[in-house]
């Protein structure tokens, strides 16, 4: 009798209340998955650090929930002991790093900024990150990378086999767009004519860029506000600085973490979305942006090149002067405008989840066939 294959997967990022982009992902991949390790005969044992919550995974005979309580370094003793113990045929780790004991294993790897801006990070940070993404690397047997640039990363940093790494483009999840996103804008205080954005506040996110730029727009009379979507991250002198001057009294709107339908309301509504970041993994609200109909301007830092395609305006990221020509053409050229959110449009059906599943299972598939 055959033995049963059973495919490991640390889900311990995936129960986080307020989920950001590595913890989409994770959320994501496995969701999709399922159906392919069904199809295939393939069982998932899915590892939590803490209970997750209803309904966050479909239902399956083919999935395993198994809940690891243990308080400190949970992957590197409490994981480890599970595959020493209890081993799968294989383990993935979609958003975190491979135990020290493992059995052959696949580990996503999302970006490299640390390496590009290790100032932007504390010291413990900087060192966690760097250890954890050389280890993960170096022991998987095989590496999903996010973009193309992050798999040049890999070899660049960590001289990582490029027969090793398999770029699976994430997909990503289209804010729901409210009946009356007013309501919504009404709650935070905003109005119309604004420019968005979305990220943690953090240095390498360029912030203090897109204040620059509106404040020529303002000085030449344009009257309207910003609005930036996102946790406060490490601190970024610069963007602070230019945050206390007066005149960004009533303009300058932080909303801070919101929820699905909030985002797609404020992205849905902005005049555009500006993204002027000096290193992006992937670039999610990109694609979030395009899906809810906003021109996109964005640097071509990092994988955004690839991310936003032919559907944005790729602009310098130290410059302010192309960024206020851009913005000024999309407001009095309705022609430009429509043009920018048919490309965006078009650009953003190029990626979804299935596709980065399959992608992924086709290299797990290998994995557990040779283990």
């Amino acid at each position: 009798m055959a033995r049963e294959r059973i495919l490991g997967i640390d889900a311990s990022r995936t129960t986080l209340a307020q989920p950001t982009g590595v913890e989409r992902y994770a959320q994501a991949v496995v969701r999709a998955l399922i159906p392919l390790a069904e199809a295939e005969g393939v069982r998932l044992r899915l590892y939590f650090r803490d209970p997750p919550p209803p309904g966050l995974f479909p239902r399956s005979p083919w999935v395993e929930q198994w809940i690891l309580s243990f308080p400190r370094l949970w992957t590197h003793l409490r994981l480890s002991w599970e595959m020493l113990c209890h081993p799968p045929a294989a383990l993935f780790v979609p958003a975190h790093v491979i135990p020290l004991y493992h059995p052959p294993s696949a580990v996503t790897v999302h970006d490299l900024g640390y390496r590009y801006f290790p100032r932007a990070h504390p010291l413990f940070q900087r060192l966690y990150l760097d250890l954890s993404t050389r280890w993960s690397a170096a022991v998987a047997h095989v590496v999903f990378a996010d973009s193309q640039a992050t798999g040049v990363d890999l070899v660049r940093f960590y001289g990582i086999r490029p027969e090793k790494i398999v770029v699976a483009y994430p997909g990503y999840d289209p804010p729901p767009i409210p009946a009356d996103p007013e309501s919504i804008l009404r709650r935070f205080g905003i109005q119309r004519p604004y420019v968005i954005s979305v990220g943690t506040i953090h240095p390498r996110k360029n912030f203090s860029l897109i204040l620059r730029i509106i404040a020529r727009r303002m000085a030449a009379g344009w009257e309207g506000q910003v609005v930036i979507i996102g946790k406060p991250g490490w601190p970024d002198p610069v963007f602070e600085r230019l945050r206390r001057d007066p005149i960004w009294a009533g303009r300058l709107i932080l909303t801070g973490y919101v929820d699905d339908e909030s985002r797609g309301a404020l992205l849905s509504q902005a005049e555009a979305f500006l993204l002027p970041s000096l290193y992006e993994g992937f670039g999610f609200p990109v694609l979030e942006a395009q899906a809810c109909g906003v021109p996109v301007l964005c640097t071509p830092n990092g994988s955004l090149r690839e991310v936003a395609g032919e559907g944005a305006l790729l602009l310098p990221p130290d410059d302010p002067d192309p960024w206020v020509e851009a913005l000024d053409r999309l407001a009095r050229d309705p022609g430009f405008r429509a043009e920018q959110i048919a490309r965006g449009h078009a650009n953003r059906k190029r990626f979804s989840w299935e596709a980065c599943a399959r992608t992924i299972w086709e290299s797990l598939r290998e994995l557990l066939r040779h283990s």
